[in-house]
This record gives structure tokens, sequence and C-alpha cells, in this order.
């Protein structure tokens, strides 16, 4: 097992934040404090699963990236504000019209209603809680394309949910975006890994490969089934992609 304490190299700053209302966990310095096990499931989520898999299965399409520590520190910076990288809520937009004209890249999150999206941009900015992420149990609660700029790097926004109770204009909002931002560098398009694939989904699969820019599978709520049904499910979507996609990156993400 590794000891991820001690991976940390002399001279690498782990930035830690002591506001009240942030999560103990939110600071990779309090992550890497955890028991070595505790520690490696959270920030490598796949070594949770390996045990359960079949020798015959490749597991190298699941560490393709594979950051170290010190990788994540550094990109532990951009999401820690400071008065010269201003993190905060830009600008919610109903139509393409309405949204911002910015010139730094755009990354945005898509997924099916209640999957995770809003959760997973709120837990991106845990060390920046001033920054309002609106999150709720209800199905369709975003409504509108929401826009969060992290200082001059990039930007991100958080897109309405399809599926059950998507706005009624959704298409309307979300395709013209899609294929016509121009500063749209990636999009990360998650999944209910409790639940696997659904129909949905691989409509929203194929609207992003008509696209041609790159994207990323976010597999979502690893936490809220077990490790048979979230590996029957993983490596069903890995399946997918490998055999129907092109612009897609082949590493699924997993997050809880």
């Amino acid at each position: 097992m590794l000891r991820l304490r001690l991976r940390l190299q002399p001279g690498t700053h782990v930035y830690a934040v002591s506001r009240r209302s942030v999560h103990k966990l939110a600071s990779l310095q309090k992550a890497t404090m955890l028991p070595p096990k505790k520690a490696q499931s959270l920030l490598y989520p796949f070594s949770e699963l390996e045990a359960y898999l079949d020798r015959s299965v490749d597991r190298t399409q699941f560490k393709l990236f594979h950051p170290s520590v010190e990788d994540m520190v550094k990109a532990e910076k951009l999401f820690s504000s400071s008065p010269s990288h201003k993190i905060d809520y830009y600008v919610s937009a109903e139509r393409m019209e309405h949204a911002p004209a910015l010139k730094q890249p755009e990354v945005c999150f898509i997924g099916r209603s209640n999957v995770g999206k809003s959760s997973l941009i709120k837990a991106l900015f845990s060390l920046t809680p001033e920054v309002e992420v609106r999150v709720s149990k209800t199905p369709g609660h975003t409504k509108k394309m929401n826009f969060f700029r992290v200082g001059r790097a990039f930007t991100i926004v958080d897109m309405p949910g399809y599926g059950h109770r998507a706005p009624k204009d959704f298409v309307d909002m979300v395709e013209p975006y899609l294929f016509t931002r121009k500063n749209l560098v990636r999009t990360f398009l998650l999944v209910d890994g409790s639940v696997g694939l659904q129909k949905a989904d691989l409509i929203a699969l194929e609207m992003c490969e008509e696209i041609r820019s790159p994207y990323v599978m976010v597999v979502t709520k690893t936490d809220k089934c077990g490790h048979g049904t979230l590996l029957t499910n993983l490596l069903n979507l890995q399946d997918v992609v490998k055999t129907q996609t092109a612009s897609c990156f082949p590493q699924p993400f997993l997050v809880r």
C-alpha cells in the first residue's frame, strides 16, 4: 500500500484553509493525513475496485491519467482563490445570445438531471466556499447555463440536466452552446455509476461525437451501489467508449 504522506517531496507546498465552512477533507493536506488505505481510495478511486476485477481485464485503460500527489497539489492551487486569482460565479444564461463573451478557455459539465453536476462543481470549489453553487436533490434544479470564472485560467459552465424534468427549452439552450462555442475546450459528460448508461446518456454521447470536440466521461455516485454493480456498469461504459467513440478520452473518471 502506498503511503501517500511520504510521496510529498521536500519543497512541495500544500495549501491548507482554515475557514469553518470548508469541508474537513477539502484540502489535499487533510486527505493525505488519513490512514494510507483510506487516502489511497479517496485519491485513486479505481484502486478500491481493482481487487474485484478478473485478472483477464486490462487495467491500463483505467490508469492512463494517474497524477502524482505533487500533480494534485499543483491542480489544487488553481481552485484556491487569492487577490490575484479570483474565483467567482459570473453570470447565468438561458440562451446563447445571453452567454457572456469570454476569451479564456471554457469547460462544461453535462449529464442527466440529478447526476451530480452541481455537486461536483461545488466540490471543485470546496476551498472557496464563498462561491455559491446551488445543489438540490430535486431533479432538474439547474434551469440555466451557469458560468463560474476560475481566475484568468478558464471558465466552468454548469449546464441544465437532460432527461427527467429537464427545462422545456433544453435543446435550444444547450445544443447551440456545444456546437458554436469557440472557446469550449473540453466537455465532461457525467453518468450515474449506480445505474450505468441510460438511453438519454447515449443520445448525449452521440451529440458529443457529432461536435468532434474532446470530451471526458465522469462516473458519479460510485459509493451508491455495490462493487459488483459498479464494475458491471463501468466495464459496459468502457466498452461503449472503446467501440462507439472517437473524441472521448479513453479513461472514465470516478467520483463519489
